[in-house]
């Protein structure tokens, strides 16, 4: 089987996590990296690939079996559109638009086109939110009732003097962390039906939000809860409990807790609860553990990109889940500024 050359759209941090991943994937490599800066060059002689400055150049350079963007929000869309219609699948980092409408104009390209598109919520590949997946479907959950999910994080001063990370339809908690939780929990309990959302930016004064809550109804059932602030200081989220990212610490606390009709979950610590017999609140509950085996859900995302450029697989978080997730983050924001539940 002939290796597939992966191209990197992004020097930064997600595109260097993306270069370490294709490093531990047989059968796929860096071919090139793609990005505007010098420093962009020093990264791609280090790792002996080319340097080049645009996506237009790497189209025309025949380099790329496949590509991966992690550039600011704002330009997945044009250069996935770009990646499409010259006929080279994408893996595009979430969120996979910068709004609603340049997401549905990309989903229709990939319509178009029959190429396909990965989008980079990278959780759906864990083995663990696999299995609570699979647990849900075997009926071992009984039926999801409700999601209690939290994410503090103390992001420093220097974090914002990236300018689209506080601009409006770029930047702020909501489209920059709470969309994974989002995705997440439409990947649990389906699509969401009704959104009541509260947001504000008190704390850091910036244009987008500091603080966002939101009550989430789903089609088939269950509410879910969420908080989300990148202003309040607590391990309590996934990214500083799951052990995911390498640049961040990992604490051993549980920032997601579901209940089922039969069992209850916590993540990332996996405590599956169940009753001994029939469910009784005055019946103390056995801890036990979810089943699978833990690994780094990043190379095991690029390796289901390689079978989706393969033909292999369908893409496991597709273009409409992305834009799925982000009607979500629309409805919360819609649902702050008019002060009333937003329907989907």
């Amino acid at each position: 089987m002939a290796e597939l050359r992966i191209a990197v759209i992004g020097a930064g941090i997600i595109g260097g996590t993306h270069m370490a991943s294709l490093e531990k994937v047989e059968g796929m490599s860096l071919s090139a990296i793609v990005d505007p800066t010098d420093a962009a060059a020093e990264v791609a002689a280090a790792r002996g690939v080319p340097h080049l400055r645009d996506v237009e150049e790497l189209i025309a350079s025949g380099l790329a079996d496949g590509a991966i963007v992690a550039t600011p929000n704002e330009t997945h869309v044009p250069i996935g559109e770009a990646l499409l219609r010259a006929g080279i699948p994408a893996l595009v980092e979430k969120p996979v638009a910068n709004s609603i409408d340049e997401g549905e104009r990309l989903l229709k390209t990939v319509e178009e086109t029959g190429v396909p598109l990965l989008v980079g919520h990278h959780r759906r590949h864990n083995p663990m939110i696999r299995a609570v997946r699979a647990a849900i479907d075997d009926g071992s959950f009984g039926r999801l009732v409700t999601a209690n999910v939290i994410a503090t994080m103390a992001k420093p001063a220097f974090y914002f003097d990236v300018k689209w990370r506080i601009a409006e339809r770029t930047g702020g908690p909501l489209l920059i962390n709470m969309i994974h939780e989002i995705d997440m929990l439409r990947f649990f309990f389906g699509e969401v039906a009704q959104v009541t959302g509260r947001v504000s930016n008190e704390f850091r004064g910036n244009p987008v939000e500091d603080i966002a809550a939101a009550i989430l109804n789903f089609r088939q059932g269950g509410i879910a809860t969420l908080t989300v602030t990148d202003a309040g200081c607590g391990p309590w989220s996934y990214d500083l409990s799951s052990g995911e990212s390498p640049r961040l610490p990992r604490h051993d606390i549980s920032a997601h807790l579901y209940a089922g009709t039969k069992a209850g979950i916590s993540l990332p610590d996996a405590s599956f609860w169940t009753y001994p017999g029939t469910p009784d609140w005055a019946v103390e509950m056995q801890r036990g553990k979810l089943d699978f085996t833990p690994a780094d859900p990043f190379p095991l995302q690029m390796a289901h990109f390689g079978a989706v450029i393969r033909g292999e697989e369908k893409p496991r978080v597709s273009c409409a889940d992305g834009v799925a997730n982000m009607h979500v983050i629309a409805a919360i924001k819609q649902s702050a500024a008019e002060g009333r539940p937003v329907d989907l």
